[in-house]
């Protein structure tokens, strides 16, 4: 017979949690963790610095004390400035540029590597190696390259008994051999994303085309092309957002010169914030850019979801 003492629970004792219960809390609890130490370092190094440059380029400031608001005037020196157009004339340039041998080549390079049979690990790793040097360190490896003296480069043409060429120091040269050091410099990354797309194209496409009389040219324009559509177009759109933010190249190889041929959008940011002291200024053109490759980082989230369905 249940009596009424094993009917009623003892006030103040809680009830416990089965072992399955204290799992799921216990997985939550960390995952909740990890989420949180993320969102503390975006908050921190990334979106604080957004907000800050976005208030700082409506303000006057030299970070002792001295701030007050100016408004639209950080935006009107910078325009006025007779650099400013050069700036981001020269800015779609590179990328327009850099379009054109960056986006190709490693494309190009991924689609021979996938075709070997042979020391496919070991060409992988020589590609991929000027990935893993110091962007700094690359940049003066190729400066040492453009010497206009005892620089590889130009001792090459001499073998060809060519004439040589002022590669930094020559308007006509001078962004071109920017060129070629950030597509060295990022060749490695964009072939192997290339790479690793290309395996996912099934050999039967192939074999059908191959069935069909068509040769390598044709089954790249046809089967390898349209299997890697989406990748392309990321990629480009990716491209476009990453070199429209030079800056190292021009910093170290040219210093913005000659004659300005070489000035970007960032390195002229980089000279308002530390060489003129105009951190307004300075953030009003990271604001401008910013806005930019907003436009760019929308029509790939669209295209994304596009393709995706």
């Amino acid at each position: 017979m249940t009596t009424a003492r094993t009917l009623v629970r003892p006030a103040g004792r809680a009830r416990r949690l089965s072992p399955r219960t204290r799992r799921t809390v216990r997985r939550n609890v960390t995952a909740y963790g990890f989420l949180c130490g993320a969102l503390i370092c975006f908050a921190f190094f990334s979106w604080y610095p957004i907000v800050r440059e976005v208030l700082l380029s409506f303000q006057k400031t030299n970070f002792v004390g001295d701030t007050r608001w100016v408004g639209l005037d950080n935006f009107r020196t910078v325009i006025d400035d007779p650099v400013f157009v050069d700036a981001w004339v020269n800015t779609a340039v590179f990328t327009l540029l850099a379009l054109a041998v960056g986006y190709v080549v490693p494309f190009a390079i991924a689609i021979v590597l996938n075709e070997l049979k042979h020391a496919r690990g070991y060409l992988r790793f020589v590609v991929y190696l000027p990935v893993m040097l110091p962007p700094a360190v690359a940049v003066l490896l190729f400066k040492w390259f453009y010497d206009p003296g005892p620089g590889l480069f130009n001792q090459i043409l001499k073998l060809g008994h060519l004439p040589t060429l002022n590669w930094l120091d020559s308007s006509d040269t001078a962004l071109i051999s920017l060129v070629l050091v950030s597509t060295w410099m990022n060749l490695g990354s964009g072939t192997l994303i290339y790479l690793a797309a290309l395996q996912t194209i099934p050999g039967e496409l192939y074999e059908a085309a191959e069935l069909d009389g068509a040769g390598m040219f044709r089954r790249i324009r046809y089967v390898t092309i349209p299997q890697t559509r989406l990748i392309l177009l990321v990629m480009l759109l990716l491209q476009i957002i990453a070199t429209m933010q030079v800056f190292i190249e021009p910093y170290l190889l040219t210093g913005g010169g000659p004659e300005d041929a070489t000035v970007t959008v960032a390195y002229l940011m980089y000279q308002y914030a530390f060489n003129f002291t105009n951190f307004g200024g300075g953030g009003a053109l990271g604001l401008m850019l910013m806005l930019v490759l907003m436009l760019f980082s929308a029509v790939y989230l669209r295209v994304s979801r596009e393709e995706a369905r």
